[in-house]
């Protein structure tokens, strides 16, 4: 009897499933906006209800039929869902919204393998619209028919991969995508435990992505990239792929870029391995949402490489590194402008973007570009400038610099991008407009567009002014203006007394150390040194290293910069040099500034080499960072070099007349008692030496410390003794002992006489003076 009554049981529901299925078809096309799964519980609940005989109320409390209605409903509800995965695509294309029900139900399949209960309760209300309040120990028995029966692990992550994406993704689409099914997959590392590669899928979501961005591709790319990278101690060997060069040249090939990425043009070797399963993506150029993605995930990649160096030499692992020829011809700095101008579009994408690239390309975020930046303007209605008349206007600017002038100005108000392909013919005339004749005028608007264009690809721009600036270069690549960014300083030397190309050459500079900075710390941190077994050691040599050479760069480059401060014959004797010298000493001392002020460790080896004497005016008073000398200058001053010493007693003169504060007069003491020591203790030509050029410095430490001048007058009174008795008795002694001594009675009446002389200079500026207080 019982088994009459299941099979009639079991018949019944299949005729409820096949009038389910032939009336839902028919009848879901005419629904508009409704989704499938009111539109099956509709029909559900209308057909079951009415269909199915009751089992009276009794046969539950005896149990003859609790349990027969209880299989009903668990099959049902197996039937149920396994029918509406399958006939997904039919409903989601009839009902004619984006999202998709079967993913909903495969994200609800995921939440379960993972445990995430809470997960699935969030779902459900935010799928019906409603809160409903849902208890945990009440989806057991739907976990088990989710996990075991439906969606087992690796049903999940092979169903995953064979789902299409989702085309033209965008924040607009509302519901749950594949998307958000692929990013808990990640994260729960399913795709490597079963050993299934994601990376096509995710190369092709990210292709077909247009504006504003969604909100879950930020959080793919990084679980992805930590899949990547990060190892798991159980299965550390299967991990996904990582996109190759060539598969981010293509989605670069089909933006406006596409000319900087032709694979035959190419100027570095790539591995071109090609990838049928890509060849078929469509990525989408009406957006640069893809290259901004590509470029995160970059940018993500080398931060988590990087990070995690140490425990992947533990490991034994080895990860792709994507070639710095490559990175250098990436658009980084106009991806990241357009993302800045369209923050409303790229509001998850820009802050995570600006945090890397500050990082890791610090040459490619420098403030001053930022500034000048922001000041740029657009004209929509300028005209179009050809490639001939831009030539023409360059070779005849001496003859007609109006021309020049007015193809530039047409040119400035151009979006950067539409003039880059002028980039190359204008680097090439960088030396015309070194010319005499070029008006100053000229010389700006050069300037002006070269920082336009320096928005868009600024490293293969510095290679090109590199080039035409600095003679015998032609082999010159962007990897050389990192290792050795001190070349640009080689160049013409009409550059050094024209400030809107100094400028240019300036910036050059700052950006070229910024990246060999980078570099260097970039390849102690990925390169780690392991013992015997297989320990990472932190060897602090290494790192003292990597600084004293970053140091070394620095230092040397503000070194040549001081040197081109120096005044020549030509800027004493043409006219207008003097104010061309003058503009080059203030940009050089405002690029010194900011250097001594990022790292005072450059200021000190500076001054502890040591620079011409006659800069010390220019750079005390240009240099507002200056008056951190004062904490070394008292080191520099027992140093055992006589010339470090005069160097050391000078530059504090200089300190105290603009800084007269506590800690440079106690300094000037200091120098005073070191004055007095040596003047005793020092040969007749070392004494000269030393006081020759310390006398003018102490004038102007009594001009700035009247107290101090006491001291000052009996110093130089003891060494106008010594001076003319060495006098005395090298006269005497002329006939016999030879012409030395004849030359050392000579160099000590001549530091006698300034030594009165710098007696009478003291009375006159800080004793006798009638004006206490400057009056500015």
């Amino acid at each position: 009897m019982s088994t009459s009554k299941s099979d009639n049981k079991s018949k019944t529901v299949w005729k409820i499933v096949n009038y389910l299925n032939t009336r839902t078809r028919k009848s879901v096309g005419n629904l508009p906006k409704y989704g499938v799964l009111s539109v099956l519980s509709e029909k559900f609940n209308d057909f079951f209800l009415s269909s199915i005989p009751k089992v009276p109320v009794s046969e539950y409390s005896t149990g003859r039929g609790g349990a027969a209605n209880t299989v009903l409903a668990q099959s049902f509800f197996l039937f149920e869902v396994q029918w509406l995965v399958k006939e997904e695509a039919y409903f989601e294309s009839a009902s004619g919204v984006t999202a998709s029900f079967g993913e909903m139900l495969l994200l609800m399949a995921i939440h379960f393998h993972s445990n995430q209960l809470s997960a699935i309760c969030d779902l459900v209300c935010a799928t019906l619209g409603m809160k409903i309040p849902i208890r945990h120990n009440n989806m057991t028995r739907m976990k088990q028919v989710f996990t075991q029966e439906i969606f087992t692990e690796q049903v999940v992550t092979a169903h995953a991969i064979k789902v299409p994406v989702t085309s033209l993704l965008n924040a607009n689409m509302t519901g749950f995508l594949p998307i958000h099914c692929i990013h808990q997959l990640l994260k729960s590392r399913a795709f490597a435990k079963h050993n299934v590669n994601i990376k096509n899928w995710i190369y092709r979501q990210i292709c077909t992505s247009i504006s504003p961005l969604h909100s879950v591709l930020p959080m793919l790319v990084e679980v992805y990239v930590n899949n990547i990278i990060i190892p798991t101690s159980k299965n550390a060997e299967y991990t996904n792929k990582p996109l190759t060069e060539n598969e981010i040249r293509r989605v670069f090939q089909s933006s406006i870029f596409g000319q900087y990425f032709d694979q035959k043009q190419s100027i570095f070797t790539l591995d071109f391995e090609t990838n049928p399963e890509n060849q078929d993506a469509v990525v989408d150029n009406t957006s640069l949402t893809p290259q901004l993605l590509l470029l995160y995930y970059l940018l993500l990649y080398e931060d988590c490489r990087l990070n995690n160096a140490q425990t992947l030499a533990a490991y034994n692992r080895k990860v792709k590194v994507y070639s710095s020829e490559f990175m250098s011809e990436l658009p980084i700095k106009y991806l990241l402008h357009h993302a800045q101008k369209d923050q409303s579009s790229y509001s998850g994408l820009f802050g995570p973007l600006l945090k890397l690239l500050a990082t890791h390309f610090p040459h490619l975020t420098l403030v001053e570009d930022w500034l000048d930046d922001m000041s740029m303007t657009v004209d929509s209605k300028s005209e179009q400038v050809s490639e001939l008349n831009f030539v023409e206007a360059f070779n005849n600017v001496e003859e007609n610099p109006s021309k020049l002038s007015f193809v530039l100005q047409t040119l400035l108000k151009h979006e950067p991008i539409d003039i880059w392909p002028f980039a190359e013919i204008f680097a090439q005339y960088a030396k015309k407009v070194l010319g005499e004749q070029v008006p100053r005028y000229i010389q700006d608007l050069y300037k002006d567009m070269w920082l336009r264009l320096n928005t868009v690809l600024p490293r293969r721009l510095w290679v090109l002014t590199v080039k035409n600036l600095v003679d015998d270069f032609s082999s010159l690549t962007r990897i050389d203006v990192a290792e050795d960014p001190l070349q640009i300083l080689r160049c013409d030397e009409r550059v050094f007394r024209c400030a809107p190309i100094y400028a240019i050459v300036l910036r050059v500079l700052r950006a070229s150390l910024a990246s060999s900075r980078s570099q260097l710390l970039q390849h102690l941190q990925a390169n780690p040194k392991l013992d015997s077994n297989g320990q990472v050691v932190v060897e602090s040599d290494r790192e003292s290293i990597c600084k004293a050479t970053i140091d070394a760069q620095e230092s040397a480059a503000v070194q040549m910069l001081l040197e081109s401060c120096l005044e020549t014959e030509r800027d004493r004797t043409v006219p207008g040099q003097q104010w061309a010298l003058q503009e080059v000493r203030s940009l050089v001392c405002s690029y010194i500034h900011q250097v001594f002020i990022a790292d005072t460790g450059v200021a000190t080896l500076v001054h502890f080499q040591g620079y011409p004497s006659e800069l010390l005016a220019v750079t005390v008073k240009g240099i507002p960072s200056m008056h951190i000398c004062g904490d070394f200058i008292v080191e520099l001053m027992q140093q055992p070099s006589l010339n470090k010493q005069i160097f050391a007693i000078q530059l504090l003169s200089h300190l105290s007349v603009q800084y007269a504060l506590p800690k440079n007069l106690n300094n000037c003491v200091t120098s005073l008692n070191l004055l007095y020591a040596l003047l005793g203790g020092l040969s007749c030509g070392q004494r000269v030496k030393l006081f020759k050029p310390v006398l003018p410095a102490l004038v102007r430490i009594s001009e700035a410390f009247p107290p101090l001048v006491p001291d000052i007058m009996n110093l130089l009174m003891q060494l106008a003794k010594i001076s003319e008795s060495q006098a005395s008795l090298a006269s005497h002694f002329n006939g016999h002992l030879g012409k030395s001594l004849e030359m050392s009675a000579q160099e000590s009446t001549e530091l006698c006489d300034l030594t009165q002389r710098t007696f009478s200079e003291i009375l006159d500026k800080a004793v006798l003076k009638s004006q206490v207080y400057k009056q500015e």
